[in-house]
This record gives structure tokens, C-alpha cells and sequence, in this order.
């Protein structure tokens, strides 16, 4: 038997991983990012400190993300992660833990298969998957049993899932691999482009949260913010300082915000009549760290006629939806997510 606290939630993101305990809730929210010594392979830093070592490593250390766009690109070294979260949350442990995964929608039984199998190479016991948009919902505090259809679209680091749920299910669904490291990408690119200034991924994150925009509507909504940045300049190579608008933002973040929108929109279209009344009235729920950049709710209204709310809690929503499987782990087991 397994007393509490040894069920465990994981929002396995590309950007962070968030942990979920039964009966202490989120215990862990670190970034996706594993240090390693390039010669001997040894681990030498997890999450938060990791990433601090990101654009700023020897040669002999690699500072990686081992998940890119959803799914495991270094087995080895999200295993070792895996690992290292497991240790730090259940030191004293008797029995190897049940744990609950979050992946996209949109993911292969090959991709399924890594993930189990990283998670049970790092300590966990019986292993659970469920799909993201579910336990974004759920986290939201929807009732997804309902036959009432509801529309979730969780934008997190590698990708965006858009998917309508009812009766406990999904209906339709959309993974696309675009998201907020897409919207870092954009920024680099823009300010290259523009600016001749190279930057690097932690400036560019700073920016797109700071004054990362892509509505501008009444032009009194959202006011112009301004931020200082530091960079290479590409013609003398020497460090130079400029400042960047939200009105930069909105044109760095153009293509992005649209590739996202088309997605939505798809799944609209492939949407049954009568659930698409229901999301009419109900909203489209948006989730993720994504869903926070400035406008992106307020643009998804305006291009499908149907009010866009961001949760309460965006960027924890997959990982307490998780958690609160974790009280239905009978349910899990019977359903399509699979067992290792």
C-alpha cells in the first residue's frame, strides 16, 4: 500500500517541471534544465540552478534542455532529472512511488513509451499518463464529466494544446509545436533582424514576459512598455545596451500569435455543432505560462467571436489537474492513459 504523500503529479514541461504531492500539493516548480560534465557524464546541476549556467558554461559542461517541444529529445538526461526531483521530494521513501504524468495530446505511443520508461529508470513505481488539456481542465476546477463541452487551450513551453472536452473525454484536439520557446525564438530573431544585437535566451524570456504583446486593439488598453537590454552588437561585436517597446513585441510576436489563432480556429471548425453552442457560452479556458503573454486572451475573443479567459492559476493548472487525479487513480488506470 501506498500511504500519503508517496502519489506523486508531474507537470513535465519543456520549459519547467512542476511536482505534485497527495496532501501537500505543489512541493516543486524548477526549470526543465539538466548540467552535465560533457567528459564524464556526471550530473552536475538540476533546475534553477542549472539554468543559471545556461550561454554560460566552460566547454567541458553542457547546460541542456533534455525536452524539446513536448516530448524527451535526451532520454538519459531527463532520467537523470526525473531522477533528482524524485530524490529531493521523497527521501525517505519505502515504497517506489505511483506516478501521474502530464503529456500533449498529440503524442506518440513511442513518445508515451520514453516517458514511462524515464520515469520508471528514476525511481517511480506504477506509471500514469494523462493528457494535458484534461488536467487543465481539471486544475481549473471544471467539471469534464458533464456532457457540456469545453474548450482548453494550454500553451506551455514546447507546445500549444487545443483540445474540447466532454463527458470526460476529448472530442477534438490540436498539438501544435508552437509556443513560448517559439515566442523567445521570435523575439532573438526580431531583435537581430532590427537591431544588429545578438541576445540570448534568458534576455529574451525576460523580454516576452516583461513587455511581450500581441493585441493592440483600443489604444488605450494596454499602455507602451519600455525595457532596457543588453547584447552583442553584430558590427563592432562589442556589448551594447538599447530599449525595446511592447510595440516591438507586437510585431516580433505577430506570426507566432497567428499560427496559434489558426490552430484554434481548426479545432472550431472540426468541432460538433452542438458543443461548439456550449463553448459559445462557456468561454475558451487558456492555461500555461504561454497564455500570460499581454493580449493573447483579448486576440483569440476578437478572432473567433468567442470570449477567451485565462485561469486563475495559468501556470500551475496541468500540474494541480494531476495532483487531483491522483484520487482517481482507479479511473486512470481504466482509461486510455497507460500503465507501465
Amino acid at each position: 500500500m501506498f500511504g500519503l504523500g508517496e502519489d506523486v503529479g508531474i507537470d513535465l514541461g519543456t520549459a519547467s517541471v512542476l511536482v505534485y504531492v497527495k496532501g501537500k500539493g505543489i512541493v516543486l516548480n524548477e526549470p526543465s534544465v539538466v548540467a552535465m560534465d560533457a567528459n564524464t557524464k556526471t550530473l552536475l546541476a538540476v533546475g534553477e540552478e542549472a539554468q543559471r549556467m545556461l550561454g554560460r558554461t566552460p566547454g567541458n559542461i553542457v547546460a541542456i534542455r533534455p525536452l524539446r517541444d513536448g516530448v524527451i529529445s535526451d532520454y538519459n538526461s531527463t532520467e537523470k532529472m526525473l531522477r533528482y526531483f524524485l530524490d529531493k521530494i521523497c527521501r525517505r521513501r519505502i515504497f517506489k512511488p505511483r506516478v501521474v504524468i502530464c503529456v500533449p495530446s498529440g503524442v506518440t505511443e513511442v513518445e508515451e513509451r520514453a516517458v514511462i520508461d524515464a520515469a520508471q529508470q528514476a525511481g517511480a513505481g506504477k506509471t500514469f499518463l494523462i493528457e494535458e488539456p484534461i488536467a487543465a481542465a481539471i486544475g481549473a476546477g471544471i467539471d469534464i464529466s458533464k456532457p457540456c463541452g469545453n474548450m482548453i487551450v494550454d500553451i506551455g513551453g514546447g507546445t500549444t494544446d487545443i483540445a474540447v472536452i466532454s463527458l470526460g473525454g476529448i472530442v477534438v484536439s490540436e498539438s501544435i509545436k508552437i509556443a513560448g520557446d517559439r515566442f523567445d525564438e521570435a523575439i532573438i530573431k526580431y531583435i537581430r533582424k532590427k537591431h544588429n544585437i545578438l541576445i540570448g535566451e534568458r534576455t529574451a524570456e525576460d523580454m516576452k514576459i516583461q513587455i511581450g504583446c500581441v493585441y493592440k486593439g483600443d489604444a488605450n488598453l494596454f499602455d507602451t512598455l519600455e525595457m532596457d537590454i543588453r547584447g552583442r552588437s553584430l558590427v563592432s561585436g562589442l556589448p551594447k545596451t538599447i530599449t525595446v517597446t511592447s510595440d516591438e513585441m507586437y510585431e516580433a510576436f505577430e506570426e507566432t500569435a497567428a499560427s496559434i489563432i489558426e490552430a484554434v480556429k481548426s479545432v472550431l471548425e472540426s468541432t460538433p455543432p452542438e458543443l461548439v453552442g456550449d463553448i459559445s457560452n462557456n468561454g475558451i479556458l487558456m492555461t500555461g505560462g504561454g497564455a500570460l503573454v499581454r493580449g493573447l486572451d483579448r486576440l483569440i475573443s476578437q478572432e473567433t467571436g468567442i470570449e477567451a479567459r485565462v485561469a486563475e492559476d495559468a501556470v500551475s493548472c496541468v500540474a494541480i489537474g494531476t495532483g487531483r487525479t491522483l484520487d482517481s487513480i482507479g479511473i486512470l488506470q481504466e482509461s486510455k492513459s497507460r500503465r507501465g
